[in-house]
């Protein structure tokens, strides 16, 4: 099954090899990914093992690059796969798939987009939704296709934490805190410094610790940097800890507040409680799934949502820079004065 994305969608990519596992036990079923995002579904009960595309082969002279991707597409072959399932809409998993020579193999119909001939990689087509509909159910249209149709108590994330990864972190956070996630690793989904850290106040203020989280990336940490210069007693875990570990950060702490970024796929995963800030992408098809505990913050503008880069393109989004402080925190007050809330808070 091919998934070459980005870390959130391959996570929410895991309900489809659950599924498959569960009707079909004896199924080998391996996963062909990005590596860096191998921890999203590393130790998925369902998954027999990975086939793994680095993503600096890219950078490579074409010759060298041409030798690994030749390398990893005569892996695939070697296989002798059944079926494959491509839930990635670009070329590589469509020429994997055709490459594989299996008998079956499944992709998005790609409606005269990307390489021609694309098509012909397929014997079933998944074809697209004309309104907004959940990452997930679009990626288990490829089972429906077949005739498989999951049950909804089978469609739940799946990220895997070994056991081992909670003592790393237990020395790094309080006993009991907010996550905080105030970056995307597209800026432009990202809300202005001085909005987010007014949202920090307003937990500090009501009795919440803060640990905020971010990637490596410099402009990520840089961030962070500024608001946590702002609140002196959040602790920034900013590069500091794996995604696995960012895992068990989210499961520990009474809830998570982020905009939309992997950690709320995470949560939901986790059944974690999350309150996530939307701007200009769909919250209808990445927002929070089968959480019961989540809420997402929306600017109510006419234009949202527009999957564009910022405004015309500019990387700053209107609907996230005129969100203010007082409604996020309004929405934050409303969600965490629900009882079932609090109730979470004090078992965690």
């Amino acid at each position: 099954m091919a998934k070459l994305r980005h870390h959130g969608d391959v996570l929410l990519s895991s309900p489809v090899f659950s599924v498959l596992k569960e009707r079909f036990p004896h199924l080998e079923i391996d996963a062909y990914i990005y590596s860096e995002t191998l921890p999203m579904l590393e130790g998925h009960p369902a998954i027999s093992s990975f086939l793994l595309y680095d993503k600096g082969w890219k950078k490579l002279p074409i010759w060298k690059r041409y030798l690994e991707e030749m390398k990893l597409l005569r892996a695939i072959r070697k296989k002798g796969y059944d079926l494959v399932i491509n839930l990635t809409e670009g070329d590589r998993g469509a020429i994997a798939a055709k490459f594989s020579k299996a008998p079956f193999a499944i992709g998005f119909d790609p409606q005269g987009d990307g390489m021609k001939g694309k098509t012909s990689c397929y014997t079933h087509l998944i074809k697209h939704t004309p309104r907004p509909r959940h990452t997930v159910e679009k990626q288990l249209d490829a089972l429906r296709c077949l005739g498989i149709f999951p049950t909804p108590s089978e469609r739940d994330l799946t990220f895997n934490i070994p056991e081992e990864t909670y003592e790393k972190v237990a020395s790094l956070v309080p006993e009991s805190y907010v996550a905080v996630h105030p970056v995307s690793r597209w800026m432009f989904k990202t809300l202005p410094i001085e909005t987010m850290i007014a949202v920090c106040e307003y937990l500090q203020e009501r009795g919440e610790n803060i640990v905020l989280t971010a990637s490596p990336d410099p402009l990520e940490m840089e961030i962070n940097r500024q608001i946590q210069e702002a609140l002196p007693r959040a602790v920034d875990l900013s590069g500091k800890i794996s995604l696995k570990e960012l895992g068990v950060v989210i499961n520990k702490s009474n809830f998570l507040f982020t905009v939309d970024s992997v950690p709320l796929h995470i949560a939901s995963a986790l059944k974690k409680p999350v309150a996530v800030v939307f701007g200009p992408t769909c919250d209808q098809n990445w927002g929070p799934y089968r959480n019961p505990h989540a809420c997402v913050i929306t600017c109510d503008l006419s234009c949202r949502p527009c999957y564009q880069p910022g405004c015309g393109g500019s990387g700053k989004s209107d609907c996230l820079h005129t969100l203010t402080p007082q409604e996020i925190i309004s929405n934050l007050h409303t969600f965490l004065s629900n009882p079932l809330m609090t109730t979470l808070s004090s078992l965690s």
